[in-house]
């Protein structure tokens, strides 16, 4: 197969900024985004049938690379180590890391009535955040037990490395607001973390982490999915590009291009 036939045009971003085109023949072109649909503008001005696939953290994608995955362990060295991350490392209750502050979006209001009834200490370069430390994130949040995993924005399959490497990685039980749980089971076992939907208020999940700060055989329940899987965090922008290199290769012939990217990521 000649490199023109296999030549392959992966956009970063959903503008696509100084889109050349029309796309010559043989070519195939990716549509690559790893952001939410509230923060992909310029999809609706994208000419129709301009991609041939999608790559992106979306389970329906054409080529599927999420944020992480866990995956069957199989040798002790499997990150993460350990059944349980040691108890008395955790000197913290909850911990918030957070680049973008912003009043508007719903963690940040989640966070306001959260914070009213537990401590949370937050970290990050914006809002009421003060510096990581110097020993990093993850020594960082592992001392805590408990991490808000809040993502930006609340849309299908947007999980992000807010779960998989800030919290499951760094050995504490994430509290998370994102899409449902129901959306959530479909990568992780549902004892594994805590979903603010499961409450009906802030006040009463705030009275659960306390709960299970005073008994710690319940919470070390949060931790069994340890016993069988590691955790993966995707590697940006080696891996999507090899998987996108490895679907050309298995797709041969085989043509298509997507009618409405708009349509499809924004549903």
């Amino acid at each position: 197969r000649s490199a023109e036939e296999l030549r392959l045009r992966a956009l970063d971003g959903p503008e696509g900024a100084a889109m050349p085109g029309p796309r010559p023949p043989g070519q195939r072109w990716v549509w690559m985004n790893f952001e939410s649909p509230s923060h992909s503008p310029g999809l609706r001005a994208l000419a129709g049938n301009l991609f041939n696939w999608t790559l992106s953290y979306r389970a329906d994608s054409d080529v599927f690379v999420p944020y992480g995955y866990l995956y069957p362990r199989k040798h002790p060295g499997d990150q993460p180590m350990g059944l349980v991350p040691p108890l008395a490392r955790k000197r913290g209750l909850v911990a918030w890391v957070v680049s973008h502050w912003d009043e508007r979006h719903a963690r940040v209001r989640y966070y306001h009535q959260l914070s009213q009834h537990l401590p949370v200490d937050v970290f990050g370069r914006s809002g009421p955040g003060r510096p990581v430390p110097n020993s990093g994130l993850l020594h960082t949040v592992a001392r805590y037990k408990f991490y808000l995993a809040f993502e930006n924005s609340q849309h299908l399959d947007y999980i992000t490395e807010k779960l998989w490497r800030n919290a499951l990685l760094a050995g504490a039980v994430p509290v998370v607001l994102g899409p449902d749980r129901a959306n959530y089971e479909r990568f992780v076992p549902r004892d594994s973390f805590i979903h603010v939907d499961d409450f009906p208020s802030a006040s009463s999940l705030a009275a659960y982490l306390l709960f299970l700060d005073r008994n710690l055989a319940v919470y070390r329940r949060y931790f069994h999915w340890r016993r069988r899987y590691a955790v993966h965090i995707t590697s940006f922008w080696d891996e999507p590009w090899c998987r996108a290199c490895q679907a050309v290769q298995t797709a041969g012939d085989r043509s298509k291009s997507i009618r409405n990217l708009a349509n499809w990521f924004e549903r």
